[in-house]
């Protein structure tokens, strides 16, 4: 079957050819009549747009580039899930690159989703200080939104989970079950996330314990390293092992089970992400949940914004209030969501 074309929706509908376009588009207002006669009439038909048409016209792709630095990381795939939804919702695609953790590889991907004309870009960068220059470059000739992590104040609009107020969760939650030999696992490097959470660590766990802050074994965000991370620090025989994020988390509990130790009774774990693979350990992690759908419905918001025109100002920095879920690594007898508060910890300009 030939492919159905405006004409053929003008002429079934009774509607000129400009008519049927601006309804079909919604570039300009029409009548409600008229306008559901066009689309009764293209439903009918089976009619379909060219995208690859309307390109070229509009010089608009509809499509947006999704960069990360590691697909594997089960936190991303909900992500993508997420803004896939979103960004459907206002009619475009997304084109995914995975950098693997290369910022090298990451500039290339960034190049190479500029050269396919795409729209806009969304970038959870895969180094805070490496990936600035491709990012920023990139951002002053598309929208562009980081997400999750940054790298450097007012390089683009960005979203991510307020760390801080995270970590300060799940501190106030481990003083109030009689912690205070706390340890934290996280990783080395100048990723954001990592450096943001082990800050937050170690000024709040002062309170605790004047020597907290000082307990701090750094390596990446793996299973592997949680579970070398406790032969390291195990020795101490800390009562909390706060892990920046969950992979940590359940490496730790895998270690600790082999060793023998009590979880909660002799040592709490605790996470930050909440992936799925925290409520399937045994025992459930305890951890932060980012709230991953309105992470993506703001960073589709902030790319509407820039795409339309209808924000010109400067960069948007926006911090998304996480919530505390406890479970069996921390406390026994259930589990319960804390959360930290204002649905937005901050909105206002970067830099």
């Amino acid at each position: 079957m030939a492919d159905v074309t405006l004409r053929d929706v003008a002429r079934a509908s009774g509607c000129s050819v400009a008519t049927v376009s601006r309804v079909l588009a919604g570039t300009r207002p029409v009548g409600a009549e008229t306008a559901r006669r066009v689309r009764e009439a293209a439903d009918a038909l089976g009619y379909r747009p060219n995208h690859a048409a309307r390109a070229l016209r509009s010089r608009s792709t509809g499509t947006v580039g999704l960069v990360l630095p590691q697909i594997t990381n089960p936190f991303y795939p909900a992500l993508v899930r997420e803004l896939t939804h979103a960004l459907h919702a206002d009619g475009r695609a997304v084109l995914l690159a995975d950098c693997d953790d290369d910022p090298a590889a990451e500039a290339e991907y960034i190049a190479d989703l500029l050269s396919r004309q795409v729209d806009a870009l969304l970038v959870v960068p895969a180094h805070e200080v490496r990936s600035r220059e491709a990012v920023a470059a990139a951002a002053a000739r598309v929208p562009l939104v980081l997400m999750d992590r940054g790298c450097g104040s007012g390089v683009a609009d960005s979203v991510a989970v307020d760390n801080g107020a995270g970590m300060s969760l799940v501190l106030e939650h481990l003083a109030a079950t009689g912690r205070r030999r706390i340890c934290f696992l996280g990783a080395a490097g100048t990723v954001s996330t990592a450096a943001e959470r082990r800050g937050a660590y170690e000024a709040g766990a002062r309170a605790l314990d004047p020597a907290a802050p000082g307990r701090v074994a750094l390596g990446d965000f793996s299973v592997e390293w949680g579970r070398a991370a406790v032969d390291e620090v195990w020795p101490a025989r800390p009562d909390a092992l706060v892990c920046a994020n969950d992979l940590i988390a359940v490496g730790a509990l895998q270690r600790l089970h082999q060793l023998g130790a009590d979880v909660p009774g002799e040592v709490a774990v605790t996470g930050f992400d909440d992936i799925p693979m925290a409520a399937l350990s045994a025992p459930g992690v305890t951890t932060v949940r980012q709230p991953v759908a309105e992470l993506a419905a703001e960073a589709a918001r902030l790319l509407g914004r820039r795409l339309s025109g209808d924000d010109g100002g400067p960069r948007r920095a926006i911090r998304l209030a996480p919530d505390l879920v406890v479970r069996e690594s921390s406390a026994p007898g259930g589990t319960a969501a804390v959360p930290a508060g204002d649905a937005r910890s901050g909105a206002s300009p970067a830099g």
